[in-house]
C-alpha cells in the first residue's frame, strides 16, 4: 500500500515537524489513511496496516484527503485506545465545536446544521444535550422498546417467506428507520424521503447515491435542507396538536425556562435520521457478516441466546465500529502521547483502530461473543460526547437477532458485502443472504 510521502518508523514519542516544514512526512509510507483505496480494501488489509501504526507510529500526521470538497490541513491519527480516551476525556484541549464529523472545515452554521450537538462545545453543547435528553422520559423509552419488537417481527415475517434476501435494504436499514420515525412522529409515507436523503448526506463520496462530477455542497444542502423542511412543518404542526412523540416533546420542552429553536431542532432531527439509522444498521449488517464469517460463535449464540445476547451485542459494535473516526480540534498547544499537538492542529479519533488496540483487547481480530470485559469505543468514547442514543442501539440489536436466529436459525450472509465508499462510515450498501424459508407469523401485519 502506497501513500503520503513518508520517512520511515519513528519513535511514538518523536515530535512531529513543525507545520512550515511539511508536516506531512511524519506519516508512514506504508499506509496511507487519506486514500479512499485504503478504505476500499480488504478489511485484513485496514486490520494489519493499523496494528502497525499502533506499535510503530501511533500518532501519524497525514495531509487531508483528496475531496471535492474545501480542503484546509491535515490532521493527527490518533490510532491507540489509550490516547483516544485522553482525548475524549479533555474537551477543554481537544473541542468539537470546530468540526467533528467532517476533515474540511467549513462554516459553523453549516457544521452543526448537519452535526447538531456533535459539533458543539460546553456551554451550547450542554444546554442542548440537556433539554433533548430530559424529552426521553422513562414511559417514552418504554413505549419505544415495545415498538422495537413489533417491528422487528414483522420485518422478519415479510421476508421469511423469500429465502434469500438483500439484508441489508430489507432487513437492516428497516427496523432503525422505522424506530427513528415513530420516535420522531413521521409518517409512513415518508419513510422512503428520508432513508434516500439519509443515504445521499453519508454517502456523497459514493457514486450510488452521488454522481461524482455532481456539486457535492449543493446536493448535501439540498437534502438537509428536505430533511429540515420536513421536520420543520410538522414541529408546527406538533406545537397546536401534540402528540406522544420526541417533535412534541421537544417543540413544547420548556426546562429551566429554555426552549429550543426551530433551527436546533431540525438540526437534531437530521443528527438522529442520519446517524441513528446509519449506525444501527451498519452495525446489524455486520453483526450478520461476522456471524457468517464465524459459524462457531454463531451456533454458541444460538445455544442460548439470551444468556449471551449481551455480551455478543457488544462484540458485534466493537468488531463492526460504525463509525470509523470522529474529528476534534486542538484549543492550545499540548501535548499526547508524547508528541506535541500545536494548537489548531486536527485530530481524528479511530474509533475502529482503538477497538483492536491488543494493549487492551485480547486476540483483538478475534470475534468473541463471550468476551467480557468488552471497553469498546464503539459508541464514543469517555466525556460530554457519549452517544445519546447507545441503549436503544443496544436495544434494536438485540432484539433484530433474536428475532433472526429465532425464526431463520440458518440465515447467512451469501455474497461479498458491498461496502460504502466512505473512511468515515463503516457502511455495508448491500449483501445478500439466505436461509431456509420459514412460514409468516399470524397477526404480524405489515408496514414495518
Amino acid at each position: 500500500m502506497t501513500g503520503s510521502e513518508g520517512v520511515g518508523p519513528a519513535s511514538p514519542a518523536a515530535p512531529h515537524a513543525p507545520h512550515h516544514e511539511s508536516p506531512h512526512k511524519a506519516a508512514p509510507d506504508w499506509v496511507d489513511l487519506s486514500d479512499m483505496e485504503f478504505w476500499a480494501g480488504p478489511f485484513a488489509e485496514r486490520e494489519t496496516g493499523f496494528a502497525r501504526l499502533r506499535t510503530e507510529w501511533p500518532l501519524p500526521y497525514y495531509p487531508e484527503p483528496a475531496s471535492p470538497l474545501p480542503a484546509g490541513a491535515g490532521y493527527w491519527a490518533v490510532t491507540r485506545h489509550a490516547d483516544l480516551l485522553e482525548v475524549s476525556r479533555r474537551p477543554e484541549d481537544f473541542c468539537s465545536g470546530q468540526g467533528a464529523t467532517h476533515i474540511p472545515d467549513f462554516p459553523t452554521e453549516f457544521a452543526e446544521f448537519f452535526g447538531s450537538m456533535i459539533e458543539m462545545d460546553d456551554p451550547r453543547h450542554h444546554r442542548l444535550r440537556r433539554i433533548v435528553s430530559r424529552t426521553f422520559t422513562p414511559r417514552m423509552i418504554k413505549k419505544f422498546e415495545q415498538d422495537v419488537e413489533l417491528a422487528a417481527a414483522r420485518i422478519v415475517d415479510e421476508v421469511a417467506g423469500l429465502g434469500s434476501c438483500d439484508f441489508v435494504t430489507e432487513v437492516a436499514s428497516r427496523l432503525p428507520l422505522k424506530v427513528i420515525c415513530d420516535m420522531m412522529g413521521v409518517p409512513e409515507k415518508d419513510y422512503g424521503f428520508i432513508l434516500d436523503r439519509s443515504n445521499t448526506i453519508i454517502g456523497v463520496a459514493d457514486p450510488e447515491y452521488v454522481p461524482e462530477d455532481a456539486d457535492h455542497i449543493t446536493v448535501l444542502l439540498t437534502a438537509g435542507g428536505e430533511l429540515a423542511a420536513l421536520l420543520t412543518e410538522l414541529a408546527a404542526h406538533r406545537i397546536g396538536n401534540p402528540a406522544d412523540d420526541v417533535i412534541s416533546a421537544l417543540v413544547n420542552a420548556n426546562i429551566d425556562g429554555e426552549r429550543l429553536t426551530a433551527e436546533e431542532i431540525a438540526s437534531f432531527f437530521i443528527l438522529l435520521v442520519v446517524a441513528g439509522n446509519e449506525t444501527t444498521r451498519n452495525a446489524v449488517s455486520h453483526g450478520l457478516r461476522l456471524l457468517t464469517e464465524n459459524p462457531d460463535q454463531r451456533d454458541l449464540w444460538l445455544s442460548d441466546f439470551e444468556r449471551y445476547a449481551p455480551t455478543a451485542v457488544e462484540e458485534i459494535v466493537r468488531c463492526a465500529s460504525p463509525v470509523v473516526w470522529m474529528r476534534r480540534t486542538a484549543t492550545r498547544d499540548t501535548q499526547l502521547g508524547g508528541r506535541e499537538i500545536s494548537a489548531g492542529d486536527k485530530l481524528l479519533m479511530y474509533y475502529w483502530s482503538a477497538n483492536r488496540d491488543a494493549a487492551v483487547f485480547a486476540d483483538p481480530e478475534r470475534f468473541d461473543i463471550t468476551r467480557d470485559p468488552n471497553p469498546h469505543v464503539g459508541y464514543g468514547g469517555p466525556g460530554p460526547h457519549f452517544c445519546l442514543g447507545a441503549h436503544l442501539a443496544r436495544r434494536e440489536i438485540t432484539i433484530m437477532f433474536r428475532e433472526l436466529l429465532g425464526r431463520l436459525p440458518d440465515i447467512r450472509m451469501s455474497g461479498e458485502p458491498q461496502r460504502l465508499r466512505s473512511s468515515f462510515i463503516n457502511g455495508i450498501k448491500h449483501m445478500d443472504c439466505t436461509f431456509t424459508p420459514s412460514p409468516p407469523r399470524t397477526g404480524t401485519g405489515t408496514g414495518a
